[in-house]
């Protein structure tokens, strides 16, 4: 069992039959069961599984909490709540929305990954209004027998919140802590469209004020080391948003630039990592979509055309 602490776990959803690239939390006590972010619906039997292993049915699930609507976060929701209707849904208010409607989000992915959205995410079904608990940040709530904290850490997007809970001085980060698997490179997420790196800092500088003992990452696990950790992740979020901006800055198509820009990531983790961890961080997050985002961010800025 992957524990964190009495009543906290998470399980592996061994997305695309990997390991270590999408952890599901869960919340555990006498106020039942709370999921954090359940992933995809392609990994819905693996989550159940998990359950299973935890002790845990359906009915002892009282709410799922969403860090954001990116489809490998959340995308079983729907799902999930249309077989289990008791289920309550917290998520940031403009990821709200995109639930009980996910036709523009659904469009918006459709873009970025094509005819491979159902082999890669499978459904991502509607999520009723009744059970949708809308957030903003600065809230606190019971789940799991735990009291929650809610700050909202946009940067990485726009909907993103973090939970915190004192008791354990553990934080579910969501992707606001970036992509860290097996303590290797700390790699910032960043697909379009929301990405910006100062609202992305001041998330950072909200979850060191709690504090935390330990941040948790859907990709991938528990953190301890939590400052050099959050430091190392801005310092590398600002190193591939620069350059990101030297490509713009370069002739040829984002297309031609996506692609230099995957090549100099890879050489980059090549040279701190085992190519068996650069390989599983690919499938975490796609090198190329992370330059379009950075593009994305720079072009709002009016720095690049």
């Amino acid at each position: 069992m992957n524990t964190l602490t009495h009543g906290l776990s998470w399980i592996d959803l061994q997305f695309r039959g990997r390991p270590q690239v999408i952890a599901t939390a869960l919340v555990q006590g006498h106020g039942g069961v709370a999921i954090v972010d359940p992933g995809p619906s392609s990994c819905l039997t693996t989550l159940e599984l998990g359950l299973q292993a935890n002790g845990v049915r359906w009915p002892d699930v009282r709410q799922i909490l969403l860090t954001h609507i990116h489809l490998d976060h959340a995308g079983a929701t729907g799902t999930i709540v249309r077989a289990h209707p008791h289920i309550e849904v917290l998520v940031h208010e403009r990821g709200a929305r995109h639930l009980a409607d996910p036709s523009r989000l659904i469009e918006s992915a459709t873009r970025i990954y094509g005819d491979r959205m159902e082999e890669l995410w499978g459904e991502f079904a509607a999520v009723p209004a009744a059970n949708l608990v809308a957030l903003n940040g600065g809230e606190t709530f019971e789940a799991g027998g735990r009291r929650f904290d809610v700050a909202y850490t946009p940067g990485h997007a726009s909907h993103h919140v973090s939970f915190f809970d004192s008791s354990s001085g553990v934080a579910f980060v969501g992707d606001t802590a970036g992509v860290c698997i097996n303590g290797g490179y700390v790699l910032p997420p960043t697909p379009p469209p929301d990405i910006d790196v100062e609202l992305w800092a001041g998330s950072v500088d909200k979850i060191l004020g709690w504090a935390p003992a330990t941040l948790m990452l859907t990709h991938f696990g528990p953190v301890m080391d939590v400052r050099p950790h959050l430091a190392s992740l801005m310092e590398n979020l600002r190193g591939t948003a620069a350059i990101a901006l030297s490509l713009l800055k370069e002739a040829g198509t984002d297309e031609e630039r996506a692609r230099v820009f995957a090549d100099q990531l890879r050489n980059l983790l090549r040279s701190e990592m085992t190519e068996a961890q650069v390989t599983t961080y690919v499938v975490a997050a796609a090198y190329e979509h992370l330059f379009s985002g950075l593009a994305r961010y720079w072009r709002k800025k009016g720095v690049a055309a």
